[in-house]
């Protein structure tokens, strides 16, 4: 039987933290690679499936292949498997007091944390107008999310979640950079998903 998901991957992508999503739900998948460099991301067949020609793209073919479904951004792809594969713990429940948390922190990476990434790595040419600006200032962000990670073992407490995947993957991007501003807020937190087996397996194929 062929796997539910496919994932559309680049290691040097965002695709990367989905191949640790799938690694953590459990749940059967295959990996479409692609080079970048020859642009097999803009071929027409890739583009049908998503316009962009952006990675990661996910196709879910659902259980049994009863059904399919392509989702392309990695916000909504983490949301969307958590939910599809509930067994394996990573979104607390519509009803769980967790889930608002749990979903603001998704939602606040891919609108906030990585544009103010991005500006601070990539500076502009000519810096745009505070007030024009849709996302808080790098430092304050990353105050945030520093605040977020030190007062209890996962952001939204105890239990990993979707939330840390998103969370963690841009901090381990920054720390790989050496771009992380004040390392000593991340380690304990980073350490603790870079023990995690799904992590080290998502890295190490």
């Amino acid at each position: 039987m062929a796997a539910r998901f496919v994932l559309h991957h680049h290691p040097q992508s965002r695709a990367q933290r989905i191949k640790w999503l799938l690694e953590e739900a459990g749940a059967p998948y295959e990996i479409v690679s692609h080079d970048l460099e020859a642009g097999t991301h803009k071929k027409p067949d890739f583009l049908e499936l998503n316009p962009d020609g952006k990675l990661p793209t996910l196709i879910d073919r659902g259980p049994g292949g009863s059904w399919s479904t392509v989702v392309t951004e990695s916000s909504a792809i983490v949301i969307h498997v958590a939910d599809a594969v509930p067994g394996a713990g990573l979104a607390p429940g519509p009803s769980d007091p967790r889930r608002g948390a749990y979903l603001n922190w998704i939602a606040y990476v891919s609108a906030a944390a990585e544009p103010a990434l991005a500006d601070h790595v990539w500076p502009r040419a000519e810096a745009a107008p505070a007030t024009a600006i849709g996302w808080p200032p790098y430092e304050k962000v990353m105050n945030r999310i520093a605040a977020g990670v030190s007062s209890s073992p996962y952001l939204t407490g105890d239990a990993f979640t979707g939330a840390d995947l998103m969370v963690g993957s841009m901090l381990n991007w920054l720390s790989g950079w050496g771009k992380l501003p004040g390392p000593e807020r991340f380690e304990a937190y980073l350490e603790r998903l870079k023990a995690r087996p799904a992590f080290q397996r998502a890295a190490a194929q």
